[in-house]
């Protein structure tokens, strides 16, 4: 929690061990409090010099450390001071496009002109020790030890930059990466981290990514987000597609059917104003110098054709896609889509246009301004056929109705107008509360506001006065834009907050398209270069296959023609073996047979020289 003061923010925060116990740390200000019997009393402190401190963490019941705007972390155990941790941090980004190692130890010495000391802004506590983030980017593990120092420097863990992303500009910037506040789960297995650019950020604990070394990397959690004030909303027709435009310098390509982010392209301007082709193929988008069409590619958003319209804060494209209008200044200007041809100029207005919007049948356009003015356009004659003006108001938005015949409006007097035939025939009170935004279903069933303070209000409708609204708060600041889908399913709304919010519209009559009767196109475009790459490598990797393939089919005769040689030699060798051992065999049996005969001739000599003794 953090209090307002006039010395600045207060960082109140409990002992997790005795809920009696809390401290207050702020500018100059570091005291904690005990709560007994109805009485609460500030204990003693070891008296130190005043400091801008920034963030705290209780270590255990009686040790609590705190962070300075010097990188000084502050270690008191009771009263005690017991230590002092110094962090400093790099300030030059090294070859990877991340930064050099930051160092944190026991000495306030840093290598001069390369280190320089960061604030700490977060401490968080856990099991072995504690968190603490300081520099751009980087949270720094210290773990307990037995030895002097109390706690050790373990490792660190980055939020990884990498030179072709959305946010290497934005690192450059200085302080958009330093990571704001932290928290683990309480299985210990998760950190959490949020950063001063809205980016949320992960890592396991107990994971593998901890352990491969001292330096380990946060992974985004979901998507990379918008990190400053949105300025321009549309939804596509034929796919489930929003795009939104920031002050960030970049247009997002986010798909609320599954609630991803498609595409990111960042550009070296602002964006004031964005616009969704209704095939989802192009986007128009409203720079400083210029207004730009630009293709929506499988993997990047290119530029293809300029319109020197500067400061373009309102565009938009007919439902049928074949128009487009454009706010130069006071002008609408409106061009054909395809042949780039600028086919009129709505002249009118004597201040600035906030609103424009296309009638369902593509053959109106209705405006309001600064001046207090709404205005219908003929697209055919660009002429003006109707008119309501109110010189005390300052109109943000309009909205007209499926058939065309009655508009909407809200601006600075804080009531919604329901004007029809040029005439105000109705006006909401909106409870002392500016309505910045009105947007109407293509049903004609249902109306949405939303606030300057970040609500959204669902008007009953037809409106009476005074008016009735369910409201829902969303937002923490004004709400931008706001879009219905092309089914009146989905309601979008961006802020100054930087945030995108998706609503589940539910008609309570049931009536309206459902969702199983949309089919969304799937068709997407690529460039000729990088289809030609492509059919290039194919051809490359197909003929790499088919040489692979010859290598191995000749391999494999070779193999087997040895195979056969060395059979063949086997056999042949076998077969002389058996011939000699045949002959071998046969030359022992003829010795055998000629021992035999010797010997029973020998045994017939015996035989016969017996009788003449």
């Amino acid at each position: 929690a953090v209090v307002s003061t006039q010395s600045g923010p207060l960082r109140p925060g409990f002992n997790p061990n005795d809920n009696a116990q809390f401290c207050v740390v702020g500018n100059g200000v570091f005291k904690t409090f005990k709560y007994n019997e109805g009485n609460l009393k500030a204990n003693p402190i070891q008296k130190i010099e005043p400091q801008n401190f920034l963030c705290h963490s209780w270590l255990s019941e009686d040790r609590i450390i705190v962070g300075t705007d010097t990188g000084r972390m502050l270690l008191f155990e009771g009263q005690e001071h017991k230590k002092d941790f110094h962090v400093s941090s790099p300030v030059a980004p090294d070859s990877t496009g991340g930064e050099r190692s930051g160092t944190a130890g026991q000495s306030e010495t840093s290598e001069s002109g390369m280190r320089s000391q960061t604030p700490v802004l977060c401490v968080t506590k856990y099991s072995k020790g504690f968190l603490c983030s300081a520099g751009n980017g980087i949270v720094y593990m210290y773990e307990k030890t037995d030895e002097r120092e109390l706690y050790k420097k373990a490792r660190e863990i980055r939020i990884p930059i990498s030179a072709d992303s959305a946010q290497a500009t934005a690192n450059m910037k200085g302080a958009l990466h330093e990571i704001m506040h932290m928290t683990i789960s309480p299985s210990e297995e998760t950190i959490i981290a949020t950063s001063r650019n809205n980016q949320l950020y992960t890592i396991g604990l107990t994971g593998a990514e901890i352990s491969k070394g001292e330096q380990s990397l946060f992974e985004t959690l979901s998507q990379p987000f918008h990190y400053d004030q949105i300025t321009g909303l549309d939804v596509c027709i034929r796919k489930p597609l929003v795009s939104t435009c920031s002050l960030d310098r970049t247009v997002r390509i986010w798909n609320y059917e599954n609630n991803s982010l498609d595409l990111t392209k960042e550009f070296q301007e602002e964006a004031f104003s964005v616009a969704l082709h209704p095939s989802g193929l192009y986007v128009l988008v409203g720079f400083s110098d210029k207004l730009r069409l630009m293709n929506i590619l499988i993997d990047d958003i290119q530029p293809f054709k300029e319109f020197t319209i500067r400061g373009c804060r309102e565009c938009q494209f007919s439902n049928g896609g074949h128009l487009f209008a454009a706010v130069h200044g006071n002008v609408i200007q409106l061009y054909a889509t395809y042949t780039f041809e600028n086919v009129g100029n709505l002249k009118g207005h004597n201040g600035k246009v906030r609103s424009i919007v296309w009638s369902q049948d593509d053959s109106k356009i209705i405006s309001c301004g600064v001046d207090g003015a709404v205005y219908e356009w003929s697209v055919y004659t660009s002429k003006r056929e109707g008119e309501s003006v109110l010189k005390t108001c300052s109109y943000t938005c309009a909205a007209v109705s499926p058939e065309g015949g009655t508009t909407f409006a809200v601006g600075s007097d804080k009531t919604l107008k329901e004007i029809s035939d040029s005439q105000i025939q109705r006006e909401v009170p909106a409870a002392d509360t500016v309505l910045t935004q009105v947007a109407i279903s293509r049903s004609g069933r249902m109306l949405f506001v939303g606030t300057a303070q970040g609500s959204i209000r669902a008007m009953k409708f037809p409106l009476t006065v005074p008016g009735e609204w369910t409201e829902h708060q969303c937002h923490a600041s004004s709400i931008t834009k706001m879009r219905i889908s092309y089914d009146d399913s989905f309601l979008f709304t961006v802020g100054e907050d930087a945030c995108l919010y998706t609503f589940k519209i539910m008609d309570k009559e049931g009536r309206g398209l459902k969702a199983k009767d949309i089919t969304y196109a799937e068709e997407i475009l690529i460039s000729k270069s990088d289809l030609q790459e492509k059919d290039t490598a194919m051809k490359e990797l197909k003929t790499r296959v088919y040489e692979l393939n010859m290598e191995n089919e000749y391999q494999l005769r070779l193999k087997d023609m040895n195979h056969h040689e060395k059979t063949k030699e086997l056999t042949e060798k076998f077969i002389q073996e058996m011939e000699s051992l045949k002959t071998k065999n046969q030359v022992l049996k003829t010795d055998k047979d000629k021992e035999e005969a010797k010997k029973e001739k020998s045994t017939d000599c015996d035989s016969a020289l017996i009788p003449l003794l």
